[in-house]
């Protein structure tokens, strides 16, 4: 065997919570991807698919009977690079507006009930 040949190839995936109305139908959501967690109190299903037909398989899950809604996961498209962003923020409160101050009085209560 050619185990120490063979290299590593990731798969993409991207996450899927399926809201469902029961979840005896459970066995026919894991053929489509894997499951990762199932919510038995609140009734739905975090699953992973592969990115390569995810469109497809997101519009046949809708299609189930059983299923009440569905939200994919933004996760992949947000950019996760912050080392070019931690320094703006000190920058942002120094270009911010300046702050006046007022001559405000503060008065005690003279008669506390």
């Amino acid at each position: 065997m050619d185990i120490e040949n063979k290299e590593f190839e990731q798969t993409h995936r991207r996450g899927l919570v399926v809201w469902v109305y029961s979840l005896k139908q459970l066995k026919n959501l894991r053929k489509f991807g894997l499951v990762h967690y199932v919510s038995r109190k609140m009734k739905y299903v975090i699953m992973y698919l592969n990115e390569d037909n995810y469109e497809q398989t997101e519009e046949r899950i809708k299609k189930l009977h059983f299923v009440r809604n569905v939200e994919r996961s933004y996760r992949p498209d947000v950019e996760m690079n912050f080392a070019e962003k931690i320094g703006k923020k000190a920058d942002a409160k120094e270009e911010g507006f300046e702050i006046e101050e007022l001559n405000t009085k503060i008065r005690l209560a003279d008669h506390v009930f």
